[in-house]
């Protein structure tokens, strides 16, 4: 199965054989999110982890930044069009909040481990989509910009949430009270990303580790992740019971007979998802 293209040319697609290249395309505004932008970001996601070919996501940015944030022009304007009803006149807000969606959930949910190349900037929500992904690997040239206070807003998409459990209480309360932003290094010491690279090795490191992913057993991947995911609301004895149950099946699968074989004849393995 292929995935099929971008239907904006917002953000761009590539598949690499088992792994797919997402990249925020809007480098005059440092990809600053649209509603373009985000729904095709889900839609690709989803659709990304729905196909067994795929094996591992690359969201990165052109330009010089990754994320500015979402696009305060392009809410505001759709707030406005949408507050009118077909004759132009205003009308109340009467939708249910909804964000099922939205990438912040979508890949929250998505089992496809997601490595984020951090090309630059990552502030407000882009700040939170970096978080979201399972790897960081950040060019030296990348920085963590928790300024949503200076904005008058909150770190909606999942960052009070995520980034305490990252670096702790303290250190996130530091970052999201004083509006700090931090560059690669700091972000490192933090724990806030896995590795620091040289600008121009971003994207080949960031590859390096997305072909290691995809040449292991997809299926114990995407399980491990999972389990990683629920074990955040579980107790120990859940988590083990869920491992175990889950464990049962993989035993029973092609691709574990072919982890055997390959390790007794001192190969590397082929696994197929089966």
């Amino acid at each position: 199965m292929t995935i099929s293209a971008s239907s904006t040319p917002q953000l761009l697609v590539e598949q690499q054989q088992h792994i797919l290249v997402l990249t925020l395309n809007r480098p005059d505004r440092l990809n600053a999110i649209s509603r373009d932008m985000l729904d095709e970001l889900s839609r690709k996601v989803v659709e990304a982890d729905k196909d067994p070919e795929i094996r591992c996501i690359v969201l990165t940015g052109s330009g010089r930044g990754f994320c500015s944030g979402l696009d305060l022009i392009d809410t505001s304007d759709r707030r406005d069009s949408e507050a009118k009803d077909a004759g132009g006149n205003s009308r109340p807000a009467r939708k249910l909040f909804d964000l099922r969606d939205a990438p912040i959930n979508v890949m929250w949910h998505c089992d496809t481990p997601i490595i984020c190349a951090v090309n630059g900037a990552a502030a407000g929500y882009g700040m939170d989509m970096t978080l979201l992904c399972d790897i960081r690997i950040m060019s030296d040239k990348g920085k963590m910009a928790a300024v949503t206070a200076r904005r008058n807003v909150v770190p909606e998409s999942g960052g009070t949430w995520l980034l305490p459990k990252l670096v702790g209480w303290a250190k996130a309360a530091e970052l999201y009270y004083r509006g700090r932003t931090v560059g690669a290094e700091e972000s490192l010491s933090l724990g806030l990303v896995n590795t620091v690279v040289p600008h121009e090795e971003l994207m080949d490191t960031a590859m390096t580790w997305a072909q290691e992913i995809a040449d292991n057993a997809p299926v114990a991947v995407q399980t491990t992740k999972r389990m990683m995911r629920m074990g955040m609301e579980e107790s120990y004895d859940t988590s083990v019971d869920h491992l175990m149950m889950h464990l049962h099946g993989l035993f029973q699968s092609e691709d574990f007979e072919e982890g055997l074989k390959a390790f007794l004849e001192k190969r590397k393995p082929e696994f197929t998802g089966r």
